[in-house]
Formats: structure tokens, sequence, C-alpha cells
């Protein structure tokens, strides 16, 4: 003879199970999301600021010339270690003028090298091309490089630093 089974003991622990289950699977997407969520909006919370950042002075820059100059970025993360560095192209024009571009491809972000001889700036990894005034010259670059304000202030040549976007 089996033993009576009482139907509501059952059903109750079935239906704690169930909601467990809900309460636990729940938990487990709000820790997900959390972060995920916290990351996209981020930018709207704290945008980041744009900086002057001092890049050398005049002396150290040739009319005509272009050359790079590695910085900090304006608002590295904690972690962020080697990564929080970045660089501008700088080209002086005459005594007065001198212009920053961002070394990111406009494409993809790859970053992009001065070829001296040819006055080019190239980017390696989808063939883009650009001109020594930043404008496009070939390959999938949707736009010219980006650039920065200039400013020569306290004898030191100064560029506006700002987030960049790409694609």
């Amino acid at each position: 003879m089996l033993p009576e089974i009482d139907l509501d003991d059952t059903l109750t622990r079935r239906r704690f199970l169930n909601r467990l289950i809900i309460g636990l699977s729940a938990l487990a997407g709000a820790v997900i999301s959390v972060p995920i969520v916290a990351y996209l909006l981020s930018p709207l919370i704290k945008p980041s600021k744009s900086v002057w950042r001092d890049v050398g002075i005049p002396e150290n820059f040739r009319i005509g010339q272009t050359v790079e100059v590695a910085f900090d970025e304006p608002s590295p993360l904690a972690w962020a270690g080697q990564t929080a560095k970045t660089a501008v192209w700088v080209r002086r024009e005459d005594e007065q003028t001198f212009i920053a571009f961002a070394v990111n491809c406009t494409h993809l972000g790859c970053p992009v090298s001065w070829l001296p001889d040819a006055e080019l700036f190239m980017c390696p990894c989808h063939g883009g091309v650009y001109y020594a005034n930043g404008s496009v010259a070939g390959g999938p670059p949707p736009k010219p490089l980006f650039r920065h304000q200039v400013r020569v202030q306290n004898g030191q040549v100064q560029i506006l630093t700002r987030p960049l976007q790409v694609g």
C-alpha cells in the first residue's frame, strides 16, 4: 500500500521552487545587466572633459615638419595603464600656425603613420590614406583626420583634447 500524498504540500513545494528559480534568474540578470547599463550610460552621466595639454615648446617644431607627440589621456580610468597614453601629429605651418591631428583613423580608429617622403598619413589596418592637411586621399575613411584646437600660451604649444568618434 502506497502512502497518501498531500497535494497541497506538493503544490506548495513546487510553487516555492519555481519562485526561487525565477528570483535567482532575476538576480543573475541584474548582476549582468547593471554594469552593462552603467557602461552605456556613463558618457551621459559623466562626460569626458576637454583639457588643454602642453605638447612642447614652439622651438621643438620646425616649419613644414610633422611630428608625433605623446601625452596622457585627459580622463584615464584607474586601471587603464598603458592605454591611457595617446598621441597627436603636430605640424608647424609657419611661425605662428600649428595644426594637430589625432593619430586615429576615422574609419575604425587604428593609429595612422606619417610618411614624410610621400607627405601622407597611412592607416596600416585597412589602407586608409590622408594628405598632409588631413583630408582623405583614398581608402575607406569616411572623414578627414580629426583636428585638435591648438594655441601657443606661456611659451608652450597646447592642444585641446576631447573624446574622438570614429566610424
